[in-house]
Parts: structure tokens; C-alpha cells; sequence
């Protein structure tokens, strides 16, 4: 059966952050998993997954300056002493929260920025972040995202993905296979599961269109979870949707999958 991790950059959003790791809790989940942890101390973060039982599935590295456009810096030239520093800094707060898995997230390139010279950044950035994570016992994982949410993003196709995780060649750099965005970008998710398996190290989910509760939309999601499942996943799966009207209310497709509220 699929482990669920609550995605507290998205879900429960009615509390402060802070306060939904406890929410995540009450509501029958066993692990969580945000965008970007940095606003907040590490220790603690790590005192309220301490408190609530709680297991770090995932988190982002640093993007950038998200206000001013910055979705990620690891295929800027010119940025790439400041990408080492996320990596530290990332690294630092993964060994805080015993967060096995860190998201690196590629960028947009500006116009002047080729698409070689933005792909030969990226490889080499990951290479040596990849020594780092290596050493350090954690997983660095590369995510195509859909061009509808993220227009200009530099990754965008598993296939893509794929070539860049083996020509970086270390164990240490996966696939993070979001279902939505390759529902959004592709579709055949079955199909493309099972092609892109070996290379997969995290799954997120979320209902398409709208990006909301797995069960509402196009996608049959009984059937591509029981397909994980098939694949011999033991990771979480990270739930990375937007409720449609409060998170709590929206719950009841992830009872099948052990996510209940405490008591019910």
C-alpha cells in the first residue's frame, strides 16, 4: 500500500505553517514534505516532527529570488557559487529533519541563456552536488514540470530527465515523477512509469485539471497507485495538490491508503 506524505506547502494551508505539522498528524499522516523550509529554524521544524511522529519525506532546495522569477540555479552560469551555497545550506537542514531526499530545482533560463550552455551548467552543478549529497546520504532528485504552471522552466520531459540523470552518472541523482505534470505535459502514465522506473527515486500526485484532490479529475488513480505498488515502490508519495474546499474535507480518497483522522 502507498505511503502518503502530507505536502505542507499545499495542504492545510487554513493554519500557519508551523501548525500544520500537527495538523498533518491529526489527520492520519506519517510523513510530510514542503517546498522551502528556510524561513524557519531548522531545529525547529525538527522539534514539531519530534513531537508529532512525524518522518521529513522531501524538500527543495533554495530557488533563487522566487519574487523576482528565480525558479532554481542550477543552469545559470553566473550563479553557480550561490548554488553551491543552497546545496550546503539544504544539506545542513536535511541532516537537522533526517530528510533522506532533496529536490533540485533547474530554472528558468533568461533569452540570452542557450539551451546548451544551460544543460552543460546543469550537468556540471549536479555532478558536484551529487558528490556532496553522495557523502552525505542523500538522494538529490531532478522533476520535470508542466509548461501550463511553470512556463519557460528549463525541464520539462522525462525523457529529458532521464539523459540528464545518465550522463550525470551518479547513483545519487534521481527522477522525481510528478503524475500531474506528466498527465499535464504527456499523459500515458502507465506506460511512462514503467518506462522511466529505474530511474525513479519520489512520487507526487494530485488531480488533473485543477490540481486538487487525487480523485477529483481525469486521472484513475486506484489504478496508477496499485500500479506503484506493483513496481515495488517504498517511498512516500507526496500529496502535492491544492484542497478544494479545506484539506480535512478532502481526505476521505486517502482512507484506503491508511490516512485517517486520530480515532475515526
Amino acid at each position: 500500500m502507498p505511503r502518503l506524505a502530507a505536502n505542507l506547502s499545499m495542504l492545510f494551508t487554513e493554519h500557519e505553517f508551523l501548525d500544520r505539522f500537527e495538523a498533518a498528524a491529526r489527520a492520519g499522516f506519517e510523513a510530510v514534505e514542503f517546498l522551502f523550509p528556510y524561513a524557519y529554524p531548522a531545529a525547529e521544524i525538527r522539534a514539531r516532527l519530534d513531537q508529532f511522529g512525524l518522518k521529513q519525506a522531501l524538500f527543495n532546495l533554495w530557488p533563487g529570488d522566487w519574487d523576482k522569477g528565480e525558479r532554481g540555479l542550477s543552469i545559470s552560469p553566473e550563479r553557480r557559487e550561490a548554488f553551491a551555497n543552497t546545496v550546503e545550506q539544504a544539506l545542513v537542514y536535511a541532516n537537522a529533519l533526517g530528510c533522506p531526499k532533496l529536490h533540485v530545482m533547474a530554472g528558468v533560463p533568461p533569452p540570452e541563456l542557450s539551451q546548451a550552455t544551460a544543460r552543460a551548467t546543469y550537468i556540471e552543478n549536479l555532478r558536484t552536488a551529487a558528490r556532496r549529497a553522495e557523502a552525505a546520504g542523500v538522494l538529490l532528485l531532478i522533476e520535470p514540470l508542466n509548461t501550463r504552471d511553470m512556463p519557460g522552466y528549463f525541464l520539462t520531459d522525462l525523457t529529458q530527465a532521464r539523459d540528464i540523470i545518465d550522463e550525470v552518472a551518479n547513483a545519487a541523482v534521481k527522477l522525481q515523477f510528478d503524475v500531474y505534470h506528466r498527465q499535464i505535459m504527456r499523459g500515458d502514465l502507465s506506460v511512462a512509469l514503467r518506462e522511466f522506473w529505474p530511474h525513479v527515486g519520489h512520487i507526487q500526485i494530485a488531480g488533473v485539471p485543477g490540481r486538487h484532490e487525487p480523485d477529483v479529475g481525469e486521472i484513475n488513480y486506484p489504478y496508477i497507485l496499485d500500479l506503484i505498488d506493483e513496481l515495488g515502490y517504498d517511498g512516500y508519495v507526496g500529496c502535492e495538490y491544492r484542497p478544494k474546499a479545506g484539506t480535512v474535507a478532502g481526505l476521505g480518497w486517502a482512507k484506503r491508503y491508511g490516512v485517517a483522522a486520530k480515532g475515526a
